[in-house]
């Protein structure tokens, strides 16, 4: 049997807004590379892993008006992509549906 801990957390402003930065940021990531995997896919019928998503992170970080994702964490960046291999391992493995874009307004984990 496993156990779950649930703890309320009261943000200051400066954290919760650093919290909704992040989310966003994650969000972002995951559906780029959601979209760059789909295309490569549907172009090249070539599959695209996890390592070559976190090396279009890299790249995505250094274009100018992706800029602002230097400004949260790249671990939750990371985390977000490594979510996104395990939807397609469950996806290619016949467990779940094909993976969902992400949307604003459902909450969000990083």
């Amino acid at each position: 049997m496993e156990k779950a801990y649930w703890f309320r957390f009261y943000p200051t402003p400066e954290q919760e807004s650093l919290l909704r930065r992040t989310l966003g940021c994650v969000r972002l990531v995951y559906n780029k590379a959601l979209h760059e995997r789909t295309e490569a896919w549907y172009e090249k019928q070539e599959r695209v892993g996890y390592a070559q998503t976190s090396s279009m992170l890299t790249d995505w970080k250094k274009q100018e008006e992706l800029d602002f994702l230097n400004e949260v964490s790249c671990v939750p960046l990371q985390q977000g992509l490594r979510h996104l291999q395990t939807a397609f391992t469950n996806f290619f493995a016949g467990r779940t549906k094909y993976p969902n874009f992400k949307k604003k307004h459902q909450g969000g984990s990083a």
